[in-house]
């Protein structure tokens, strides 16, 4: 099993890195973190794309490090353009089993339960999503 993580910029989510260690270690799987700079044209961008870049280098070696500390190897990649056409293209790539993403929880629309990118990655994907929602905003 390849398990693809989607790292977001920005965001600190030790909870998700968690969840896919255990997931990791339960069935086996190798994990690959990917984290998008969310730069479609850098034209148009409000910094240069090493600005994202950086930003996503970050969360990406952030996730890849509390791997590690849970005794998961992991490999990470910093893809360009926006997340969802780069995490599922990153998907492809890999030919990943499983993609995980992780949400904060929202009041009751589903947009808002997910967040928009966890939403357009169960919507588009033809792989299986699994979004993985803060313990502690679960309830």
């Amino acid at each position: 099993m390849h398990i693809v993580v989607a790292a977001k910029p920005e965001a600190d989510q030790p909870w998700l890195a968690d969840a896919v260690a255990n997931l990791a270690k339960q069935t086996g799987a190798t994990v690959a973190v990917a984290s998008a700079d969310d730069i479609e044209l850098e034209r148009l961008a409000a910094a240069p794309r090493s600005v994202f870049t950086q930003a996503a280098e970050q969360a990406a070696a952030a996730m890849v490090q509390r791997l590690a500390e849970r005794g998961v190897q992991a490999s990470k990649t910093v893809v360009p353009g926006r997340p969802v056409p780069a995490i599922l293209e990153f998907a492809d790539q890999q030919n990943a089993d499983l993609i995980v993403v992780g949400s904060t929880s929202r009041p009751a629309v589903a947009e808002r339960l997910l967040g928009s990118v966890p939403l357009a990655l169960i919507k588009r994907s033809t792989r299986p999503v699994t979004v993985i929602t803060h313990p502690q905003q679960a309830h």
